[in-house]
């Protein structure tokens, strides 16, 4: 398990799943804000689910996020489409509603640069979330990431187009932490 400050990024386990699914595929607003796939219902067990994890994916990280204090699923984490040519990749971060605003995903954005920049050895390190996403803009930010524009109109969420914010962080820019 990789270690932060609050959370720990762990592989998915078999008992995480329903957690995940209910919480945050089934939600459809969340969903709907967090993935560029329109919602469609998955059966419970279904291997199609998001939440599900190949781990045989090369360009694909897929992690549980867990509270330190008792292990607690807290949501996921992915580091996806690396691209070792280009030595880049993206980062994304789900929590579980109840526990936003503690800091985890803060901590979580921190953990996966960290396997990010040490394990895989991208330069560049990318963040898109919509402009409204005041949290996880702030989560970015506190770790050293720059806004690089904003694409507009770019997200259909739910009968609305909105604007996205691509932030990047360069490995020259990132501050390592030990405590990872």
């Amino acid at each position: 398990m990789l270690k932060g400050g609050k959370v720990g990024l762990r592989a998915r386990h078999e008992d995480d799943i329903p957690i995940l699914q209910a919480e945050l595929h089934d939600d459809v607003e969340n969903h709907s804000r967090s993935d560029g796939r329109p919602w469609r219902p998955v059966m419970p067990g279904s291997k199609e689910s998001r939440v599900v994890v190949d781990d045989k994916q090369d360009r694909y990280a897929a992690f549980s996020v867990v509270e330190l204090d008792g292990g607690t699923p807290a949501g996921c984490a992915w580091l996806w489409d690396i691209d070792t040519h280009n030595r880049s990749a993206h980062i994304g971060v789900g929590l579980l509603p109840s526990l936003r605003g503690k800091g985890y995903g803060t901590d979580a954005v921190r953990v996966l640069c960290h396997y990010g920049f040490v394990v895989r050895g991208p330069r560049r390190v990318r963040i898109e979330t919509l402009a409204d996403n005041a949290v996880m803009l702030r989560a970015a930010e506190r770790n050293g990431f720059v806004r690089e524009g904003v694409l507009r109109s770019s997200a259909w969420v739910r009968g609305e187009v909105l604007d996205e914010v691509p932030l990047g962080l360069l490995a020259e820019e990132r501050q390592a932490d030990p405590k990872v």
